[in-house]
């Protein structure tokens, strides 16, 4: 082996420099990456909701010995609860050594992803069609969810109060749904449209059936035929749909890609991609040196509004409680404790390369990307971590050989976005964002990088666990 020459060694030494995983990763840990990927793939097939995320993580925390949340107890080291907000909010707590005056370490993530919403009066007939009508929710690419398979996801409220949960087209053999769109033949002024107009909000209408019931004669019989399967199905009449949260996604399950299998495709990586690995990091949480808190918030794709929203107070109230129970006051927690908004970046996509700024993008394969600022143009709408704070977290993350890399969402001037870090350092807590690059984002179907999912894992981990 020849030896290195003095301008190798010093860039060894002096430059940054960001390899593939797969360069650094052993033959064990490469597979560790992929048996982990097993279980976040089963997990995105079965929770295409925010309620389904929900009911999982309960469902999980529980057979890992977590307990509901009692404000009113006074927890010990290595005690493990629960709390859910609504059904659509989690917050799993591994009590530390140190008490929570000392501080808590939170891992912040969001269940819900870019889909389209059922109208509150969504069912009508056209032309001897069924049809609902939709409001998408998130930013989305409208064309891109047209001419796909769809399935229906929610809870309907019925007139006496007792709720009924729907999952239509998961399963082999059940019905799905799509959004039409027009055939090149007859789409000449259509592509005349701009990209963004291409699909109009309003024609996000999703075909739900075309069979008349023959009974008997009438108008808007199709539309009446699919009301009496739901009622045999449901028990439920028209009016019902107006106490109801149903949602359409994409209906087809998530896969490997790539001949070497080496990333992940599917709908809902955008967060889902971080909630699961954090969610799993606190589970193998036993004794943590500060207690240690995973978030799992909903919302955060409309702005976190909504009492199940991190712009809300109820994590600011469990923090409370916390504080309370240590005998000092919310505050004295806030100031002391440390956040991981755990949270995706863009990948640097080949194919548009214009919009990235490559320095500072981040890239699939390379590790969990830790981005000290989002927002957009002059940095508006963002928490901007400290250097100190940034310190810390490269200190963590390379004393328990996290692969990491830094990134920023996009060139400046060119777009941006959100997380939820800036609800959590107003409560004045630091905070840094840190998540998994992904590739077409907030599309119907994202794609990830196995070994960048298992270090999402072994980063929460890491800072779980840091003294």
């Amino acid at each position: 082996m020849e030896e290195k020459t003095l301008s190798e060694q010093l860039a060894e030494k002096l430059l940054y420099r960001q390899k593939n995983s797969a360069l650094i990763m052993d033959d064990d840990a490469v597979m560790a990456a992929d048996d982990f990927c097993e279980g976040y793939k089963a997990f995105l097939n079965g929770c295409k909701t925010e309620r389904e995320c929900a009911s999982f993580f309960i469902a999980e925390a529980e057979k890992r010995g977590f307990k509901p949340y009692d404000p009113a107890k006074k927890y010990k080291a290595g005690e493990k609860a629960y709390l859910i907000n609504r059904d659509k909010s989690v917050i799993l707590t591994v009590f530390g050594k140190k008490s929570c005056a000392e501080g808590v370490r939170i891992a912040a993530a969001h269940i819900d992803s870019p889909r389209l919403d059922l109208k509150q009066n969504p069912l009508y007939e056209a032309e001897e069609f069924a049809l609902f009508k939709t409001h998408y929710y998130g930013g989305i690419k409208k064309y891109q969810w047209t001419a796909v398979p769809l399935s229906l996801h929610g809870i309907i409220i019925l007139k006496d109060g007792s709720s009924v949960t729907v999952s239509i087209g998961e399963k082999d053999g059940e019905p799905k749904f799509v959004i039409n769109d027009l055939l090149p033949h007859l789409a000449a002024e259509q592509m005349k449209r701009t990209l963004d107009k291409g699909i109009e909000g309003e024609e996000l209408n999703v075909l739900v059936g075309s069979r008349p019931f023959r009974s008997d004669s009438g108008s808007e019989l199709v539309k009446l035929n699919i009301l009496k399967i739901l009622n045999e199905k449901y028990n439920m009449t028209e009016d019902d749909f107006l106490s109801a949260e149903l949602e359409l996604v994409p209906a087809f399950p998530v896969c490997d890609i790539g001949f070497d299998r080496s990333l992940v495709g599917g709908y809902g990586h955008d967060d889902r991609v971080c909630a699961y690995p954090s969610a799993m990091a606190a589970f193998d949480c036993e004794k943590p040196e500060y207690t240690a808190v995973a978030v799992l918030t909903d919302k955060e794709e409309t702005g976190s509004d909504g009492n199940t929203g991190l712009k809300s107070s109820y994590f600011k109230f469990f923090l409370e409680d916390l504080a309370r129970m240590a005998g000092v006051e919310g505050r004295d927690v806030m100031r002391k404790s440390e956040c991981l908004s755990a949270d995706v970046n863009a990948a640097f996509d080949p194919t548009f390369p214009s919009v990235l700024e490559k320095r500072n993008a981040s890239f699939a394969n390379k590790g969990i990307v830790v981005t000290k600022y989002t927002g957009a143009r002059g940095k508006a709408g963002t928490s901007d971590a400290s250097a100190e704070f940034m310190g810390r977290i490269r200190r963590i993350f390379d004393g328990a050989q996290v692969i990491w890399q830094i990134g920023e969402l996009g060139k400046v001037d060119e777009g941006g976005g959100g997380t939820v870090a800036k609800y959590i350092a107003n409560l004045d807590i630091d905070t840094v964002d840190v998540g998994v690059p992904v590739l077409s984002m907030h599309s119907p179907f994202e794609v990830v990088s196995k070994l960048d999912v298992f270090m999402a894992y072994k980063g929460f981990k890491a800072f779980f666990e840091a003294k």
